[in-house]
């Protein structure tokens, strides 16, 4: 714009003025909508909240991203709120437990990870977090009846 002023263009303060008026239309864009969704109790937001910042660590991309919050007391500690609380809203939104809906995850991610890449099974344990490739075993057999290795070949 200041460039614009010095210049010896004939126009040049009609080009200003609609600089002003892009820049004020740009601000009102940025401007939070006025019609956000209000949750109808702070249970129901808590919940919301929760759920976002599970699905915020996926997709994993590479084998040396790494699931962070794994328990509902990171997911407790992230949302500044005491862990029984976070159950509590949970499980009074959704009826499930915050350690389901994080293993659900988990599976589902399992899943895709060993259905379209070909990343090794010690690999996938350590993006979704767990220390040793046998708790990673367990825990896949647990939910799904199967290994992962299984799981790959079928």
């Amino acid at each position: 714009m200041l460039a614009e002023i010095n210049s010896d263009y004939r126009f040049k303060y009609d080009l200003l003025r609609n600089y002003v008026t892009e820049l004020i239309h740009y601000a009102l864009k940025v401007q939070p909508t006025e019609t956000l969704y209000r949750h109808p109790d702070a249970n129901s937001r808590i919940t919301a909240v929760f759920t976002e910042l599970l699905e915020r660590q996926f997709p994993i991309e590479t084998p040396s991203q790494r699931f962070n919050l794994r328990s509902a007391k990171d997911f407790a500690d992230q949302l500044s709120v005491h862990v029984n609380h976070l159950n509590r809203a949970i499980r009074q939104t959704t009826g499930r437990t915050t350690t389901s809906h994080i293993a659900d995850r988990l599976i589902s991610e399992a899943k895709a990870l060993l259905r379209h890449t070909t990343w090794n099974v010690s690999e996938i344990s350590y993006t979704l977090g767990f220390d040793e490739p046998a708790h990673f075993n367990n825990f896949f057999k647990k939910q799904t009846n199967t290994t992962p290795t299984n799981f790959r070949v079928v």
